[in-house]
C-alpha cells in the first residue's frame, strides 16, 4: 500500500515537472518573440490623429520589428503623444531627424508605426526624443477622393457620351470626316501623298549618304576632286574658261543679233542685197556676166599661149617653173 502511494507521488511529480518545463518554455518563447527580455529605450512622436492605433502594435523599421507602442496620451490642441519601446540595438541607425508615419499591416490589418532613418551624418536619437511625424491620409480621407473621383469620371463619361452623339449625328469636322465619304477619299489622297513624299525624302536622305560616304571614300573621284588641290585648281580655272567662252559667246550673239538686224534693214548694203528683188536680178546678171567674162579671158590666153609670137616665151616661162619643182 506504501510502495502504491509513492509510486503515485513519484507520477505526480514527474507531470508537475513537465508541466512547470512547458510553461517557463511557453514565456521564453512568447517573450522571445515580443522581445520582452531585450533591452529598449523610449521614443515619443506627436500626432493630430492615430487612426485606431493601440498600446502593443508593432513599430517597423526598414521592414524589420523593433519594439511595440508603449503608451498613448492624449494632449491639448487636439494632440495625441505616442510612447514607443525601441530595442537599443537599433538605437544606432534611427537619426535625431527621423520621421514616423503610421501605417498598417495589409489594406485593412492592425495598425503600426513605421520609422525612417533619417539623414546618415546626423546623431542617433537619444531617450525620450521627440521624432517628427508623416502625416498619411485617413480611410475617410480616401474615401472621400475616390467619391470626387467618381463623379469626376461620371462627368466625363457624360462628356464622351454628348460628343459620341454629335459625332453620330455627323457635327462638326470629326463628325464630318467620319460620316462624308469625299472627305474620307482626301484624307486618304492627303495621306498617300504624305507617303511618296516620306519615300521621296528617304530617297533624298539616301543620296545624302552615298554621297557622304563617296566624299569619306580616299579611292573615290569625288573626294580626289574635293581634297585634291592640283585638281581644285585645275577645275577652276576650267570654270574661269568656261566664263570667259561663255561672254565671248555672248558677244557673238550680240553681235550676231546686230548683223541680222542690218542684214533685215532693207536700206544697208546687205540689207539691200537680200531683201530688193531687182538688185538681186541685177547681181546675178553680173555675176553671170563675169562668169562669162572670165571663160572668154581663158580661151583668150589659151589662143596667146599658141601665138607664134609669144610662144618663146611661154615656153621658157613653163622651163623655169619645171626647174623651181
Amino acid at each position: 500500500m506504501k510502495n502504491a502511494k509513492n509510486k503515485r507521488a513519484i507520477i505526480v511529480g514527474i507531470f508537475i515537472c513537465v508541466g512547470i518545463a512547458i510553461f517557463i518554455t511557453t514565456i521564453f518563447t512568447i517573450g522571445g518573440e515580443k522581445k520582452s527580455f531585450s533591452k529598449k529605450f523610449p521614443v515619443k512622436a506627436i500626432f493630430t490623429d492615430i487612426n485606431g492605433l493601440q498600446e502593443g502594435d508593432n513599430i517597423w523599421f526598414s521592414g524589420v520589428k523593433i519594439g511595440t507602442v508603449k503608451k498613448i496620451d492624449l494632449q491639448g490642441n487636439a494632440k495625441v503623444e505616442v510612447t514607443m519601446n525601441v530595442d537599443e540595438k537599433a538605437k544606432p541607425f534611427i537619426k535625431k531627424d527621423a520621421r514616423v508615419k503610421i501605417s498598417s499591416d495589409g489594406f485593412i490589418g492592425n495598425k503600426l508605426l513605421v520609422i525612417f532613418e533619417g539623414t546618415p551624418n546626423t546623431q542617433p536619437v537619444a531617450e525620450n526624443d521627440v521624432l517628427q511625424t508623416v502625416t498619411m491620409p485617413s480611410t475617410e480621407d480616401l474615401f472621400t477622393t475616390l467619391q470626387a473621383n467618381s463623379q469626376n469620371l461620371l462627368a466625363i463619361t457624360g462628356n464622351f457620351k454628348e460628343i459620341s452623339k454629335r459625332i453620330n449625328d455627323g457635327d462638326g469636322s470629326v463628325g464630318a470626316l467620319i460620316n462624308d465619304k469625299t472627305l474620307s477619299v482626301k484624307l486618304n489622297n492627303t495621306l498617300e501623298n504624305f507617303r511618296k513624299a516620306s519615300l521621296g525624302s528617304q530617297k533624298a536622305i539616301n543620296d545624302i549618304q552615298s554621297f557622304t560616304a563617296a566624299l569619306n571614300n580616299p579611292n573615290h573621284a569625288v573626294h580626289q576632286l574635293v581634297t585634291d588641290t592640283i585638281m581644285t585648281d585645275l577645275l577652276r580655272s576650267s570654270i574661269v574658261q568656261l566664263r570667259e567662252a561663255t561672254y565671248t559667246a555672248s558677244n557673238f550673239v550680240n553681235e550676231l543679233e546686230a548683223a541680222s538686224e542690218k542684214l533685215n534693214d532693207a536700206t544697208s548694203p546687205a540689207g539691200v542685197l537680200l531683201n530688193d528683188q531687182q538688185t538681186a536680178e541685177a547681181l546675178k546678171a553680173t555675176i553671170l556676166n563675169l562668169r562669162s567674162g572670165s571663160k572668154k579671158l581663158d580661151e583668150d590666153l589659151e589662143a596667146l599661149q599658141h601665138n607664134f609670137l609669144l610662144r618663146g616665151y611661154f615656153k621658157k616661162k613653163e622651163k623655169e617653173e619645171k626647174k623651181k619643182d
